[in-house]
């Protein structure tokens, strides 16, 4: 399973959108500082996730949340 996902800095309020294969790793990695664009923003919690069959349709949906139209999706259905 390939999941895209957002991340919520604590130390910040803002969000990081992603897509990997293992998130219990990925946020690990973010949570230790192993992410150069995430580093100075640690820790993070899981916020959001949505899960998918390929590593292609993650990476669109990572893609997707990055737009305007993600973004109001993403306002209009509460999620941030």
């Amino acid at each position: 399973m390939y999941y895209a996902y957002i991340l919520k800095s604590l130390k910040d309020n803002r969000y990081y959108y992603g897509s990997c294969e293992d998130i219990e790793k990925r946020l690990e990695t973010h949570n230790n500082g192993l992410v150069k664009s995430t580093k100075g923003r640690r820790p993070f919690i899981l916020h959001y996730k949505e899960t998918f069959a390929n590593r292609s349709d993650a990476f669109k949906r990572e893609q997707f949340f990055k737009t305007i139209e993600g973004y109001r999706f993403l306002k209009e259905q509460g999620i941030i």
